[in-house]
């Protein structure tokens, strides 16, 4: 009718056991609301999709609610990526290159006791300078830490969502 209507595309990407990243649903839909959630990851179900372990998104919350109840049993991670822009927008622009170093630092541990001690000392920094901030990883600390349960050999395919963030850009761009 010449005129253009905003729409949902969103896209599901699985590590499989082999270790490789690869697209196992795409959907488009009216809004990213509960519903439209959880039809598409029941529709991933019926298709085959099982033995999720860890569902790695930003923290929607009509997705979280999704994740829990088709997916029950599985983790949830919120994505480092998402949670990183969350807190720099409560640091000032200066200071933020640093910050962001600082959060690089706790996916760059060896072993899974160095990434929480070390997400412990980045959340002590952030609590001394800029308690919104602090806020803002406190309520989420455990959630962006999951990926340390995991093999570390899975740990840089499973702690962000960028491959997917990126190919939803290009999706968008075309």
């Amino acid at each position: 009718g010449g005129r253009i209507i905003s729409v949902a595309a969103i896209i599901a990407m699985a590590v499989n056991t082999d270790g490789r990243r690869e697209i196992v649903g795409l959907c488009v839909g009216p809004s990213e609301a509960e519903t439209f959630w959880t039809d598409f990851l029941r529709s991933l179900k019926s298709r085959g999709l099982q033995g999720v372990k860890l569902v790695v998104s930003d923290a929607h919350v009509g997705l979280k609610a999704a994740i829990a109840s088709v997916f029950t049993g599985s983790r949830w991670q919120r994505c480092r990526t998402h949670l990183t822009t969350n807190v720099l927008t409560k640091i000032p622009r200066s200071a933020q290159p640093g910050v962001a170093a600082l959060f690089r630092m706790i996916f760059l541990q060896q072993d899974a006791a160095a990434v929480r001690q070390q997400a412990e000392q980045v959340l002590a920094a952030l609590r001394a300078r800029w308690p919104d901030a602090a806020r803002i990883f406190a309520d989420a600390f455990e959630d962006v830490l999951a990926f340390a349960a995991f093999p570390k050999e899975h740990w840089r395919k499973i702690w962000s969502n960028n491959p997917q963030e990126r190919l939803n850009k290009e999706i968008r761009r075309r």
